[in-house]
């Protein structure tokens, strides 16, 4: 883990993540995770996930997990939460709520 930042790193998805979109989302999750040992992905304006979405997920944990980092999902919507628990990826994957004082630093992955 030399030169990981301690300082949680913030990517924020919207819009929809599916196969056209999840590359983006892909390359900026596994960048951000080179660089700190824990990343949050913001959930709260993405309105669709499709399987490519949720493979860009588990490859980010699989990249955390071998690094010895941490990625945590945060403001997952409704049918986010719900394709998560049908798939059983909410049992692999850390769902949690937004906190009071979200982290400053993040970068904003637009489809």
């Amino acid at each position: 883990m030399n030169g990981q930042s301690d300082q949680p790193f913030t990517v924020r998805a919207n819009g929809e993540i599916d196969l056209d979109t999840a590359p983006a989302l892909r390359r900026a999750l596994a960048a951000a995770l080179e660089s700190h040992r824990e990343v949050v992905l913001d959930l709260s304006e993405v309105t669709f996930m499709d399987c490519a979405g949720l493979g860009t997920l588990v490859q980010a944990r699989n990249q955390a997990d071998r690094s010895g980092g941490r990625l945590v999902l945060r403001g997952a919507g409704r049918r986010v939460v719900r394709l998560l628990k049908l798939t059983g990826l909410h049992r692999r994957l850390a769902v949690e709520p937004w906190p009071s004082n979200p982290d400053r630093r993040s970068l904003t992955v637009e489809p």
